[in-house]
């Protein structure tokens, strides 16, 4: 179980916004004052500072052409005049000052209120996500270093305990949440900007320099927290190395200095496990590059609809392919084998995992044309909510004591992750068309704003803090349930804690930063337009 996701982390424009009132009008992919993350279709209500997070492609999306309204606006624009250019240059760098504000980033982490014309559901799926992560991480963790492993044999053959064997759907979901926000941000920005008026060129000029821009920004708003985080790694398993009286779970310690670049070009996943830098980064690795090939396909539905759409049916069947051809012939059974069975061969390669994310982009393209409002009879909306209920327990507590034969086994590794995705989906629309009743009250508490907002930090540190809390103690650990139990909420609660300094520290202040960029900002966009 290695996922999270997402990133960063609000879905006010997160992973899972905080900026000043002001600030915020300059996001480009979220209605203005709203935070990215949870559109929900209608423009409504002033901007908010607590817009400044949210997952990593969400935001990365939120701001999709901030570098290249940056290019086109400084060959393109008049030279403005000398007191203007003053008075202009002043506030920039008042702003970039004020990025690093504690006071107004630490308010916008736990703002309570989130705009209109968002999503608020995201924020529970993606916080419940992030602690069921948490929780497999722990479980991994504490058995390895526990004095009675033998445990883990035992827990393993009770129904609950399926739960967390599967955690690997919950980076299903986090895929999911993440296409279906730069689907639905890409689309509702492009209907109010003419991204050829930014880029000052047309065709496919124009494109180029919107999809160069795209992941700049991405690059740009992801790896600052991230390569401090792979520094820490590296430090801490060098020095766990030769103090610890426990052998290093993984080998950062040599990997990193060796391949820290595969990381920060998010192409790790591309490369055999045994040499991977912080492993829980493979889901970094997956996401951007799924985010590359989702801009690819959104930039081609602004001419080519259909064509986009057959495109991305024909890598979501290519992925099912592959995932059910890997399987089948390397005879993996997943009702039998560990959940991280054939880790290099189909837990983290990007072509066995790309199909939750493409579901999540073909929902956020219906949210958008539907305007968030679905209208659906009462039977539609009880088989829905049954249907999405009834698979979701089937593919957690539905191969406890199964045997499979090997087309089966390859079949359900295929469809799986895909499937998980739909039902979240399901789960997703219909909160936001107005048919959630208890489950929306649930997933839009307030009191998960704060955790969703910093959820992509969340995903960086939690492995290092458990990894430091256990390899610091002098002895083994003697496991039993409510041991692992503590265990978690420790590990959950010191997780968020150092996800919240690392918050402050890096991501708010990039965020607010590479607003100044952003194309509403340079066309002069009020936040109440």
């Amino acid at each position: 179980m290695r996922g999270k996701g997402d990133f960063g982390v609000r879905l006010d424009v997160t992973v899972p916004d905080k900026a000043a009132a002001a600030a915020v009008a300059t996001i480009p992919a979220p209605a203005p004052g709203h935070p990215v993350g949870h559109p929900a279709g209608h423009p409504a209500g002033p901007a908010t500072e607590s817009s400044m997070y949210s997952s990593s492609s969400e935001l990365a999306t939120s701001v999709y052409t901030g570098s290249a309204a940056s290019s086109g606006d400084s060959c393109g624009s008049r030279a403005p005049s000398s007191a203007s250019s003053d008075t202009d240059s002043e506030n920039v760098w008042v702003e970039v000052l004020l990025s690093f504000s504690l006071r107004r980033n630490i308010a916008t982490i736990f703002d309570q209120s989130v705009g209109a014309d968002t999503i608020p559901t995201i924020h529970g799926l993606r916080s419940i996500s992030m602690a069921w992560v948490i929780l497999g991480h722990t479980c991994i963790v504490a058995f390895k270093y526990s004095d009675n492993m033998e445990l883990r044999g035992l827990v393993e053959k009770e129904l609950l305990f399926q739960t967390i064997l599967n955690g690997a759907f919950s980076v299903d979901t986090f895929f999911m949440i993440s296409g279906l926000l730069v689907s639905f941000l890409y689309f509702r920005t492009t209907a109010k900007l003419d991204v050829t008026k930014i880029t000052k060129m047309t065709g496919i000029r124009s494109n180029a320099l919107e999809f160069v821009g795209l992941l700049m920004y991405r690059f740009l708003r992801l790896t600052a927290p991230y390569l401090f985080s792979l520094g820490m790694v590296q430090v801490t398993m060098k020095w766990f190395y030769y103090n610890s009286v426990f052998e290093p779970p993984t080998m950062d310690h040599v990997n990193c200095p060796n391949y820290w670049w595969r990381n920060v070009l998010y192409i790790n996943t591309l490369f055999p496990v045994k040499d991977m830098c912080m492993l829980w980064s493979w889901y970094l690795a997956d996401d951007t590059q799924f985010y590359v090939l989702g801009v690819i396909l959104l930039i081609l539905a602004t001419s080519h609809i259909r064509l986009s759409a057959a495109t991305l049916v024909m890598f979501m069947v290519s992925s099912w392919c592959t995932t059910a051809y890997i399987a089948y012939s390397n005879e993996h059974m997943p009702a039998e084998d560990d959940p991280l069975a054939l880790f290099d061969k189909i837990y983290d390669k990007p072509w066995t995992r790309l199909g939750p994310y493409l579901v999540g982009m073909a929902v956020g393209w219906i949210l958008f044309k539907t305007d968030c409002k679905i209208r659906m009879s009462k039977v539609t909306v009880l088989l829905g909510w049954a249907v999405s209920f009834g698979c979701l327990l089937t593919l957690l507590y539905g191969l406890y004591g199964a045997v499979l034969d090997p087309i089966t086994a390859a079949a359900y590794s295929s469809l799986s992750h895909t499937a998980w995705a739909m039902c979240i989906s399901w789960i997703v629309i219909a909160c936001s068309c107005g048919y959630g009743g208890p489950i929306n009250r649930i997933l839009s508490w307030t009191v998960l704003y704060p955790f969703s907002r910093v959820t992509y930090c969340a995903y960086l540190v939690h492995p290092v803090v458990i990894r430091l809390l256990s390899m610091k103690m002098d002895a083994p650990l003697h496991l039993g349930a409510y041991t692992i139990f503590i265990l978690f909420l420790g590990m959950l609660v010191a997780s968020y804690l150092f996800a919240f300094v690392l918050s402050l520290a890096f991501e708010a202040p990039v965020v607010t930063m590479l607003r100044l960029i952003s194309p509403k900002r340079k066309a002069g966009v009020g936040r109440d337009q």
